[in-house]
């Protein structure tokens, strides 16, 4: 598997840690896929549509041999079999999963823009992101992610499990 790609999730519906676990899970089967490492879990306040539940918000960092569309081909399916309606902009969700990078390439099509358009406005992934790897480069950025994150302002994002515990539950490692 020769690529890397980062992915959100988010879930503010029901069971909201079984859907991210789900997911996770999902992705992890894959036959062209590998999950390599979690952030820990964060419950975040919502952000634009504000009249909904608290998310919960990690980063996951996978292998893949999927080129970046095929990719978001399958993270939309995964979404669609979770129950994902896109009915409210920013509105409650069971699942969403956004690709944030692939590899070092900047995209931009009508179907599918990376880096993500507004991970640098959301603590809720720049948070996740930089606690998987603090020394990534973002392909177009000004300056490093660690600059992003000092940044921030508070936004409502608290620690809800710690990346030990899920990696351990999720990946099966221990101590990682």
């Amino acid at each position: 598997m020769k690529h890397i790609a980062y992915i959100a999730l988010g879930s503010n519906v029901g069971d909201r840690f079984a859907y991210l676990r789900d997911a996770v899970t999902a992705l992890n089967k894959e036959e062209c896929m590998s999950v390599l490492a979690t952030s820990s879990v964060y419950e975040t306040d919502p952000v634009g549509y504000v009249d909904q539940d608290c998310f919960l918000n990690m980063v996951i960092k996978v292998a893949t041999s999927l080129s970046p569309f095929a990719l978001l081909a399958v993270t939309m399916d995964i979404e669609k079999q979770f129950g994902r309606k896109r009915e409210v902009r920013w509105g409650p969700r069971t699942l969403d999963l956004d690709i944030l990078l692939y590899n070092h390439e900047n995209i931009e099509t009508e179907q599918l823009i990376i880096p993500h358009p507004r991970m640098f406005e959301r603590a809720f992934v720049l948070i996740p992101l930089f606690e998987i790897d603090e020394t990534l480069i973002i392909p177009s950025a000004q300056r490093p992610l660690r600059s992003y994150v000092e940044q921030l302002s508070d936004q409502g994002v608290r620690i809800w499990k710690k990346r030990e515990a899920v990696e351990e539950q999720l990946l099966g490692k221990e101590g990682v």
